[in-house]
């Protein structure tokens, strides 16, 4: 009888897992966001819904497996000027941000896919280079911290 307690309670102490896992920042793409080394979580693509704008993702990026945050859905488009992100030729807030580089760019087309873009741009290789990400690119979305 006790070999069932076990069981149901590793049971019970892997669900969690079932729907998110933890994952460890790698580079300094995401900061001050997330920084090199750190913990997150992030809850599996297939219960995570849609991706929303703002949100950071781990991604499946022509470059392996990063976290990036999503800029631009379908049919959208981002060009950055003196630093300033704007999408469909409105400026995008982002609060997020510790400093902005002074570079200008793009535009770049989210197509059918999504843009998804680091916090640190200057050290980010992101959609900028690569192009849209198709949505079974993306893996599952950070919800800690």
């Amino acid at each position: 009888m006790k070999w069932r307690a076990y069981l149901l309670a590793g049971l019970l102490a892997c669900l969690p897992l079932t729907f998110m896992h933890p994952v460890r920042v790698s580079g300094s793409s995401m900061e001050p966001a997330l920084m090199d080394g750190q913990a997150a979580l992030a809850l599996w693509a297939w219960c995570s819904g849609e991706p929303e704008l703002g949100e950071t993702w781990i991604v499946e990026s022509p470059e392996g497996i990063v976290i990036k945050r999503i800029l631009a859905a379908p049919g959208q488009t981002l060009e950055q000027r003196n630093g300033y992100l704007f999408r469909d030729g409105n400026l995008v807030e982002e609060p997020y941000l510790a400093h902005r580089s002074i570079s200008s760019g793009g535009p770049w087309q989210a197509g059918d896919g999504y843009l998804a873009l680091g916090d640190s741009r200057p050290a980010s290789r992101d959609s900028r280079l690569w192009g849209s990400l198709q949505r079974d690119a993306l893996r599952g979305r950070v919800i800690w911290p």
